[in-house]
């Protein structure tokens, strides 16, 4: 559950300017993980988020540069760890996981940012990646093949 939490905390910040631990705090609870601001607090300093300035001026959360490789290298961790099996239908992707692993393994994969992915949906053990194409689909597959079956 730590590696989905922290997955899911680094692609808020990506996505959204996240100025408090509050605010941090309720979007996770909003995305179904319940926090506290402890639990919060540790998962800000064990991934060494740092504060930078906005557009606006205020401060928000962030990932230092040179930390993005270490991550990059968690994701795929979490991803190798996770996975099962895949499978294709159309323009989507469909990505088996362990047992209650697919939020963990869709929230690698997103970070991750292959670009052929518009959309993805997670259950329990099971990941829908929507593509723009049967063709995106194919070469989508193909990465996640190289990640999944890379000697880490």
């Amino acid at each position: 559950m730590k590696l989905a939490r922290q997955s899911k905390i680094i692609e808020l910040i990506n996505n959204h300017e996240i100025e408090t631990q509050e605010e941090l705090a309720k979007m996770l609870m909003d995305s179904g993980f319940f926090v506290t601001q402890a639990t919060v607090s540790r998962d800000i300093r064990e991934l060494k988020l740092t504060k930078v300035q906005s557009e606006n001026g205020s401060g928000k959360y962030a990932i230092l540069k040179e930390q993005e490789k270490n991550f990059n290298e968690r994701f795929i961790n979490v991803l190798i760890d996770g996975y099962d099996n895949m499978d294709k239908a159309q323009n989507l992707v469909i990505v088996r996981t362990l047992q209650g692993m697919a939020m963990a393994v869709a929230a690698a994969i997103d970070a991750l940012d292959f670009k052929e992915i518009v959309g993805s949906i997670a259950g329990d053990d099971t990941i829908f990646l929507a593509t723009r194409s049967e063709n995106d689909a194919v070469n989508l597959m193909e990465k996640i093949n190289r990640v999944v079956n890379s000697n880490h």
